[in-house]
């Protein structure tokens, strides 16, 4: 039998990294008996990492089968052509306790040829930062692949890469080919391509409790990097309240801000699915046939078939995303 679509959430799936901390059970509630807990997957279709409902009639259901059974339905026509049953986007929290590797992302063209997988263009929402916490991305000169091979070399990357403070609120776009690394002490989500491809340029010498250093990607890296770019990757957005104001817009996704203090209602105009983030406080939606509750650290995906809905909160803010 076939279920109407309602807005649906997922378990979240933990991740125990190295940099990892407990953030991510303190602050947003994440249940969990890893200690270092780096990331909570929020929705995924990553081979092997595959989210699964906790809520309504589909319960138990994998995204997978969601995609199997709702096709269109679910991620909105146009978007079905192109994916077909793969869900296109992946939702992370993240929380480094330590600095994370400094990395980088290789482009659609480079991760299909090698890995068989999409690229991994994302953006970064700061939730929360320690004082003085950074983040990394690109570099603070221009840059040449023999001048970076050359710092690489001798241990002194870190002399050009950029490092900017963050607080709340602060948003980065990481495009493909960029430098980037979370700094220790901040914690936030991440909008991303479906994708685990990641090149591991430096990661502090450090080692695992076996005295392993961890893997390092430079040879495929040197490829991967687009040393042109400018420093286009600090996201100006506005803040106005009751409706959703425009952060990232790129060819894999949307994203906006929104301020929710009063009852809005979505019309959904988009020939895609929405999917809301909540980054503070609490909000409920509610559709014709079904109404879920929605506070901070957790996400929503709202099927492309569901035409309209009300968002209503006091105060939540909420990050909405579409492709």
């Amino acid at each position: 039998m076939k279920h109407k679509l309602y807005p649906i959430k997922f378990q979240p799936i933990l991740k125990d990294k190295i940099w990892g901390g407990e953030k991510l059970k303190t602050l947003l509630n994440k249940t969990t008996k890893l200690t270092n807990v780096g990331e909570s997957w929020e929705i995924s279709d990553v081979e092997g990492d595959t989210s699964v409902i906790t809520n309504g009639a589909l319960q138990g259901k994998s995204l997978k089968e969601l995609l199997n059974v709702y096709k269109a339905e679910l991620l909105g026509d146009k978007n079905y052509k192109i994916f077909g049953n793969k869900f296109p986007l992946l939702i992370k929290f993240i929380d480094a306790k330590e600095d994370l590797s400094i990395q980088l992302h290789p482009n659609g063209e480079l991760a299909a040829k090698r890995h068989n997988s999409f690229g991994k263009t994302e953006m970064w929402y700061v939730m929360q930062a320690d004082e003085d916490a950074n983040l990394i991305v690109g570099f603070n000169q221009e840059m040449t692949p023999e001048k970076y091979l050359k710092h690489l070399k001798d241990k002194t990357l870190t002399q050009i890469l950029n490092f900017d403070k963050v607080k709340a609120g602060d948003t980065y776009f990481i495009e493909v080919g960029r430098v980037h690394a979370i700094g220790a002490g901040v914690m936030l989500a991440e909008i991303q391509q479906t994708s685990d491809i990641t090149y591991r340029v430096y990661d502090w010498d450090r080692v695992d409790n076996q005295g392993n250093e961890r893997e390092l990607h430079n040879d495929l890296a040197i490829d991967a990097f687009n040393f042109e770019m400018e420093d286009d990757f600090r996201v100006d957005y506005k803040t106005d309240k009751n409706k959703s104001n425009e952060m990232v817009s790129c060819p894999y996704f949307t994203t906006s801000f929104l301020n929710v203090t009063e009852p809005i209602l979505k019309l959904n105009t988009k020939d895609s699915f929405f999917i809301y983030i909540c980054v503070e406080g609490e909000a409920m939606i509610e559709t014709e046939n079904a109404s879920e509750f929605l506070k901070k650290g957790e996400t929503i995906l709202i099927p492309a078939g569901i035409e309209t809905y009300k968002i209503t909160a006091t105060n939540a803010k909420l990050l909405e995303v579409y492709v």
